[in-house]
C-alpha cells in the first residue's frame, strides 16, 4: 500500500490499530476452515462510527477496496479479501460496547463488534434473552450476524436475524452515517432502509451498531430426542407439535443416523436412543412461566405419536446434564464432520412441506458416490436442511474434491430450484454462491440488486465481487 494511504489510516485510528505484517494479518485473510484465502494491504481496527466514516470517505476517494469483517466465522468467503492484496480489512473488534438497555421496551443497542455470546449474557442478566443461537456464538460478532441475516437454532419460534433488528447505525461508502438507531416496533414513514443492509454482507455499507429486540427469558424447558423411520414422519411430528404446543416450540432439529453416528464416534458421546432408526429429532419447548407444564405437554404429544406409529422411540431429558448431552450431539456436528473427511455442506431451504421430498431426491441422486458419505442435519421447523457430503480424505485428493464438490452441489441446487427453494438459507452468498445466483434468482430481481449496488457504491469499493457480480 502507498505510504501516504497507510499514514492516513494511522492518523485516523492510531498506529497500533493498523496491522500490516503478514504474521498479524494472517488470521484475517483466511477463513476458519481454510477454504478461502486472500491477502490484504492492511487490517484497520476503528473504534467508532466516526472513524469508520473517515476510513470509507478516504477509501472511496482513492478507490481502495474495503472488506468488512466480524468474527471471521462465515462459511461462504464473504469476509475474506481477494488475492490481489489491494484491499483493507476493516475489523470492528474494538467496537464492542452495549450502548443502551431498555427493559420496558425490551431492546438493547449494541455495537457491531459485540460477541454474540456476550449479548446473550447481558440479556440474561435482565431476565431476557436474545434468541439468536448459532454454533459460533462464542466468537461471531453481531455486525456479521446482521450482515448475513443469520438464522440458527430457534428460527422456528423467533425468526431469523432480520426479525430481531429494530434499527441500525450504518456508514455508507461515501462516509455518510445513517445514525438514527430507532427502537420502534411501528414506523411507517417510507422505505425501511435498514432492510437493505441486513443480509447485504457489507456490500452496501458497514453496520456499526444496532437496536435489537429482547424477549422474556424461558424459565422452564422440555427437551426430547426422538427416533423415526422417515423424514415424512418427522413432518407429521412437526405438525402435531406446532398444533398442540403453539409458540412454546423453540427448536425442531433433524439429523440422520449417519450424522449422529459420526458425532458420537468423534466426540466420544452416546446416542440417547439405541436401535437402528434412520432419523432423529431434537425437540425443545420453552416457556417464561415457571409453572408451565412443558414436560407433561411434550410427554403427552410424543406418547400419542408413538401410539400412532410416527415416532419409534423417544427420550425426554430429566436433568440439565441430560439435556446438555442431547444438545452436545447437535452442537458438535461441524466439528465431527471436519474430523471425518473433506466436507461439502449445503445451506438450502425449501418450503417446510417439501423437506422430506428434498431429502428423498438428494439421496436418490447422490447414492453410491465413491468415497463419499451423505449426511443430513438442519432446522426442519423452518425448512433449512443441510445436505452434507463428506469425502474420504485418504481416497479423494484436494483437487479431486473441488471437482466432485462442484458436481454434487449442482445436483443439490438443481433439486432445490425445482422445489422452489433457496440455495442460501442462513449462511449468505459471499464468493462461493455469487456465480450461482443467476441460475436461481429472477433476472429482474438480480438486475435490481446490481442497480442498488451501483447507486450506493458507485466506486465498487465495498466488499467487491461478493454477493452480486456487476459484470
Amino acid at each position: 500500500m502507498d505510504s501516504t494511504h497507510l499514514q492516513k489510516l494511522i492518523d485516523i485510528v492510531g498506529r497500533e490499530n493498523v496491522l500490516t505484517e503478514e504474521s498479524d494479518t494472517a488470521s484475517f485473510t483466511t477463513d476458519w476452515r481454510g477454504r478461502f484465502n486472500g491477502r490484504c494491504a492492511a487490517v484497520v481496527r476503528p473504534g467508532s462510527a466516526k472513524e469508520v466514516s473517515e476510513i470509507l470517505q478516504y477509501a472511496t476517494t482513492h478507490r481502495i477496496p474495503v472488506v468488512p469483517q466480524g468474527g471471521n466465522t462465515g462459511l461462504v468467503g464473504g469476509g475474506i479479501p481477494d488475492a490481489t492484496g489491494t484491499a483493507i480489512v476493516i475489523a470492528l473488534t474494538r467496537m464492542n460496547r452495549v450502548r443502551k438497555v431498555d427493559v420496558v421496551n425490551d431492546t438493547m443497542i449494541v455495537e457491531a463488534g459485540c460477541i454474540l455470546a456476550n449479548i446473550q449474557a447481558a440479556a440474561s442478566e435482565l431476565d431476557r434473552i436474545f434468541p439468536l443461537s448459532v454454533g459460533s456464538e462464542g466468537s461471531c460478532q453481531i455486525g456479521g450476524n446482521i450482515a448475513t441475516n443469520a438464522g440458527g437454532l430457534e428460527v422456528v419460534r423467533y425468526g431469523p436475524m432480520r426479525d430481531h433488528v429494530l434499527g441500525l447505525e450504518v456508514v455508507l461508502p461515501n462516509g455518510d452515517i445513517l445514525g438514527d438507531i430507532l427502537e420502534l416496533r411501528k414506523n411507517n414513514t417510507g422505505y425501511d432502509l435498514k432492510q437493505l443492509f441486513i443480509g447485504a454482507e457489507g456490500t452496501l455499507g458497514i453496520i456499526t451498531a444496532a437496536a435489537v429486540r429482547l424477549y422474556p427469558r424461558p424459565h422452564v424447558t422440555a427437551t426430547a430426542f426422538c427416533a423415526l423411520a422417515s423424514a415424512d414422519d418427522a413432518l407429521l411430528v412437526l405438525s402435531v407439535v406446532k398444533q398442540r404446543c403453539g409458540s412454546r416450540l423453540s427448536t425442531f432439529e433433524i439429523l440422520n443416523k449417519l450424522q449422529v453416528d459420526l458425532v458420537c464416534a468423534h466426540a466420544d458421546l452416546q446416542s440417547p436412543l439405541t436401535g437402528s432408526a434412520p432419523w432423529f429429532l431434537l425437540i425443545e419447548l420453552t416457556d417464561p412461566d415457571k409453572d408451565a407444564p412443558v414436560d407433561e405437554l411434550l410427554l403427552n404429544v410424543l406418547s400419542d405419536a408413538m401410539e400412532n406409529g410416527i415416532v419409534a422411540d423417544a427420550a425426554i431429558a430429566q436433568s440439565d446434564s441430560q439435556k446438555e448431552s442431547f444438545w452436545a450431539i447437535r452442537h458438535r456436528v461441524s466439528e465431527a464432520n471436519v474430523a471425518t473427511g473433506r466436507v461439502l455442506s449445503h445451506d438450502t431451504s425449501v418450503p417446510v412441506s417439501s423437506c422430506a421430498e428434498f431429502i428423498r431426491q438428494v439421496e436418490r441422486a447422490l447414492k453410491d458416490q465413491p468415497g463419499m458419505q451423505l449426511s443430513f442435519v438442519g432446522h426442519l421447523g423452518d425448512g433449512n436442511i443441510h445436505a452434507v457430503a463428506i469425502f474420504d480424505r485418504d481416497r479423494i485428493s484436494a483437487e479431486e474434491f473441488e471437482v466432485r464438490a462442484s458436481e454434487v452441489s449442482s445436483v443439490v441446487y438443481d433439486i432445490t430450484r425445482k422445489l422452489h427453494g433457496s440455495i442460501s438459507a442462513e449462511h449468505g452468498v459471499g464468493v462461493s454462491l455469487r456465480d450461482k445466483l443467476p441460475g436461481h434468482k429472477n433476472p429482474v430481481e438480480l438486475e435490481l440488486m446490481r442497480k442498488i449496488k451501483r447507486l450506493m457504491d458507485p466506486e465498487n469499493i465495498m466488499n467487491p465481487a461478493k454477493v452480486v457480480s456487476l459484470n
